[in-house]
């Protein structure tokens, strides 16, 4: 037996001891989702259980370094990983933009001291981020942003706006975008982290047609931040941002290849529907789900090994959000006028159509469908500009 047959069959049965049976059905809504953070409510005792058994393992952050709550797992021991969780059907342990995207920005641009203090929280679930990109009329166009921090010697005062804050109501810290030189565009945008608890940070929900309000309004008003909280050099924040704007992308079009043909086709079937036209789209969309899955697996073994092109989380997220809302779409579909319910236990509060409704975002935040589309013709197809 290989080391990695030996490391498979220790993984296969860690998993069937230690991960709930509840853990292993598919989440139905938010709450199904473990976030972590201070102000977090465990939905059950599986969940918690789940969570705590993965922290203690570092299997929250498989393929982050040991010393900062991972497991230390190498590309092949993360793929495996992955695919015993797949295998079943087993949900994240927990959740978190500090994972999906600050995580790997510290672990690239962070001082020792910031990655030891920050990074063991997040894979324990301790910290809970949102992300402050966007503003009021900067958002594809985001080093125009104006939220500005002032230097005051040992700290900056931050005044400004973020908008589309995900779960900034919900939220512990943030990682923000601040103008710390208004002569240069580009090199005067400091990456500072914060408490949205510090006094003059202020929240407020935008409601969406879902019904639903997982984005915000942050608002930010002299509020002071230490100087030994931000991330890379001053002044030099847009690379951190555009580093991490690749993970950003590249977890946004996660979402493309779940539910392929199986769920969807039983939801069609439980609502007695059985058109071939319909079971035609599943066939097609389940084709493009493992083609789209392919080429997830494909770019992440380039990235590990450092051949990826720098453009490729722009393909992955283009490709995954159309083949997510194209998968809410089916399941509209099959769901028949059952799937058109707002308000009833049964449609667990119309949880179908909210999330159809949600997913049209999708071709909006992280960047949108039409700039992706540009840096690909641009800089992989090296197309001619227009």
């Amino acid at each position: 037996m290989s080391d990695l047959d030996a490391f498979r069959a220790e993984i296969r049965a860690w998993l069937e001891e230690n991960c709930p049976a509840e853990m292993r059905e598919p989440a139905r809504s938010d709450d199904d989702i473990c976030w972590g953070g201070r102000k977090f409510q465990f939905k059950s005792e599986a969940q918690k259980l789940w969570m705590e058994r993965c922290a203690a393992k570092g299997y929250t952050v498989p393929d982050w370094p040991k010393a900062y709550g991972g497991a230390g797992m190498g590309p092949a021991e993360a793929k495996i990983w992955r695919e015993e969780m797949n295998r079943i059907n087993a949900r994240p342990p927990l959740s978190s933009f500090g994972i999906w995207m600050l995580g790997p920005a510290l672990l690239k641009f962070g001082t020792e001291e910031q990655k030891i203090h920050y990074l063991g929280q997040i894979a324990r679930g301790e910290i809970r981020w949102c992300q402050g990109y966007s503003e009021p009329g900067s958002g594809s166009d985001l080093v125009s942003l104006q939220t500005y921090g002032e230097d005051k010697g040992d700290h900056w005062v931050v005044n400004g706006q973020k908008i589309w804050t995900s779960y900034a109501n919900k939220a512990d810290w943030i990682f923000c975008l601040v103008r710390t030189d208004k002569t240069n565009k580009y090199q005067g945008i400091s990456f500072l982290l914060f408490d949205m608890e510090s006094p003059g940070v202020s929240t407020k929900p935008i409601l969406l047609i879902s019904g639903n309000s997982p984005f915000c309004e942050t608002f930010f008003d002299n509020v002071k931040v230490p100087k030994h909280q931000i991330v890379g050099e001053l002044n030099r924040g847009w690379d951190v941002a555009k580093y991490l704007l690749g993970h950003e992308r590249e977890m946004i079009s996660g979402a493309g290849g779940n539910d392929r043909l199986n769920t969807i086709g039983a939801f069609a079937k439980r609502n007695g529907l059985e058109d071939p036209l319909l079971r035609a789209e599943l066939a097609m969309f389940d084709v493009d789900a493992l083609a789209f899955s392919a080429m997830g697996e494909k770019f992440l073994d380039e990235i590990k090994v450092g051949k990826a092109h720098p453009a490729q989380p722009n393909m992955m997220k283009y490709a995954g959000t159309e083949l997510n809302k194209r998968r809410h779409e089916l399941l509209m579909a099959a769901g028949g006028s059952a799937a058109l319910e707002w308000d009833s236990e049964a449609s667990g509060g119309g949880a179908k159509a909210r999330t159809w409704l949600r997913t049209k975002a999708n071709s909006i935040e992280g960047g949108t469908s039409e700039v992706m589309l540009n840096v690909i013709s641009k800089r992989i197809l090296d197309l001619p500009g227009a």
